[in-house]
């Protein structure tokens, strides 16, 4: 019964949309601006730097605590694992947004910080690199991504949680399909399209 309860609340703390709030609270409905997506690139695109810096701190402490709360019970790695999905898929499919959510980028970022912060603090670099690289956003973040089994099992071992970086990893890419026509199209934005507010 603790780890349904575990499992319930990550979900429902991934299911807040913080963009959305932030950006209501602005007069501004992200879901109707900019790529329409409520996570942190894009409020900092239509909102501001500071609404998208604090989207996106708040984006990563939903798939952290839970993990953290999960770890500190003692429960199994394949539960803990569990409630790091759950808060995912909530911010994926937000039950407060009709399902209709964001890209998961943060939230498994802080899936992972949880999970073991060895390995984000390889993954981290990752994106740095392609994003000096590219400038643009959605293309560091599903190299990231795509990266982060690799690593997982370089670091962990542990098949339950390069199995869980795997799915988080083809959920990402999913979720980017729009973003990866517009790259193939060339009409992606990059960094500086969002970094003057």
């Amino acid at each position: 019964m603790e780890a349904f309860l575990l499992v319930l609340f990550a979900y429902l703390l991934g299911s807040v949309p913080t963009g959305y709030i932030l950006g209501s609270l602005a007069g501004v409905d992200v879901r109707k601006a900019g790529s329409g997506n409520v996570g942190a690139t894009n409020v900092a695109r239509v909102v501001g730097k500071r609404h998208g810096i604090f989207t996106l701190v708040a984006d990563i402490a939903k798939g952290f605590v839970p993990v953290v709360i999960a770890l500190n019970l003692g429960l199994t790695s394949t539960t803990t694992a569990l409630v790091g999905v759950a808060a995912f898929l909530g911010h994926l499919y937000p039950i407060f947004l009709r399902f209709r959510g964001g890209k998961g980028v943060a939230t498994a970022l802080g899936v992972y910080l949880g999970l073991a912060p060895w390995v984000t603090l390889v993954l981290m670099p990752i994106f740095v690199l392609v994003i000096l690289a590219t400038r643009v956003v959605s293309l560091s973040s599903m190299v990231a991504a795509a990266s982060a089994p690799i690593v997982f099992w370089l670091f962990t071992s542990s098949p339950i949680l390069t199995g869980t970086s795997v799915f988080i990893a083809l959920m990402i890419v999913l979720r980017h399909r729009g973003n990866i026509q517009r790259l193939l199209s060339g009409t992606e934005p990059r960094v500086n399209a969002f970094s003057s507010r």
